[in-house]
């Protein structure tokens, strides 16, 4: 083989090299290790993978939306992906961008509303949050689940974790976990309502079987209230008079609280309160939805983690009287 001949051999094999490797490289996506700036990504509640595909396309994160929304559908991980405000580096590819959205250290300003809140722990999250507007304090204009039933926002925002935009308002805020609220409870099914009881009734109930109980015997807790309520029993729980009270985690409550004029006394008012008392987890609808089924009429935590169900008085006051000591003893600190 003459030279020329085998220059062109090797040139010609080189090239192919070339286009091979070229070919390989997707013509939709940014290559690896070569990220650009880093910007703020917002992403709305409820927002669907094609738009949120579109919307990093038109912000030069990734360089098709189209191969977003392939990967996305491929990737069950992708869709824990949440609202609120990523950070997030531009120029990158889709399975890049993916994982950076899923990394809750990118997550802004990020805000946890705890499963058993009240509306005013969120408020005052809110107000001591950097990030939310100092000026736009007014929240008059949101809206409850249950506008017919009460204007109170207790029991509508949902327990999650949120992430906002700079200077957002409180109005806007608590509005966002109303739609969240909205979303799941349709999720889960409680507009279908259960039995005689209409959806914000079960919404009340779900609020005290959060703070009366734990995820381990919701629906047990949620059967008393049910049993309760169909014989025209006072509900007698702590939890609402401690609600009106502002007392709540206290494990006792005084013979004169008991005697407290509020609609919240659940010991002097037969039936459920006026409102919601917290804002109740998935768990405990769920629950308030599929009550256990039982006779009990009574329960009580003797101990941590020993809570006991009777449908006899003489039981109950014995378990009574067992919890007392054990206080006594410090068992519950």
């Amino acid at each position: 083989m003459n030279l020329q001949r085998k220059i062109f051999l090797i040139t010609f094999v080189g090239m192919l090299a070339i286009v091979g490797f070229l070919s390989l490289q997707p013509r939709n996506d940014f290559p690896s290790g070569k990220a650009g700036a880093e910007i703020e990504f917002f992403i709305q509640d409820g927002e669907l993978g094609s738009s949120i595909a579109t919307n990093l396309e038109s912000k030069g994160v990734i360089k098709s939306a189209a191969k977003f929304v392939e990967e996305f559908t491929k990737d069950p991980k992708a869709q824990g992906i949440s609202a609120g405000s990523h950070s997030i580096e531009t120029n990158i590819p889709v399975k890049t961008a993916i994982v950076q959205l899923l990394d809750p250290i990118r997550l802004n300003n990020l805000l946890v509303v705890k499963e058993g809140s009240t509306l005013s722990d969120v408020l005052e999250l809110l107000r001591s949050n950097e990030h939310i507007s100092k000026t736009d304090t007014s929240y008059a204009s949101v809206k409850s689940i249950f506008p017919k039933s009460t204007k109170s926002l207790e029991g509508s925002l949902f327990p999650a974790r949120y992430s906002f935009e700079d200077d957002i308002s409180i109005a806007n805020a608590l509005n966002m976990m109303v739609a969240k609220a909205n979303t799941e409870f349709k999720k889960i099914g409680l507009f279908a309502g259960y039995g005689t009881y209409k959806p914000f009734e079960l919404l009340n109930i779900a609020s005290m079987v959060q703070v009366e109980g734990d995820p381990s015997n919701f629906s047990k807790v949620a059967r008393v209230i049910y049993n309760r309520l169909e014989i025209s029993m006072p509900l007698q729980l702590n939890a609402t008079v401690q609600y009106a009270t502002s007392s709540r985690g206290k494990i006792s409550l005084s013979n004169s609280a008991t005697k407290l004029n509020s609609p919240f006394n659940t010991y002097k008012y037969v039936g459920l309160p006026p409102t919601p008392i917290s804002n109740p987890s998935l768990d405990a609808i769920e629950a308030t939805l599929n009550p256990a089924e039982g006779d009990w009429l009574y329960f009580i935590t003797v101990a941590p983690r020993d809570t006991r169900f009777t449908k006899d008085f003489a039981e109950f006051s014995k378990w009574n009287t067992e919890f007392n000591n054990n206080v006594a003893a410090g068992k519950f600190k």
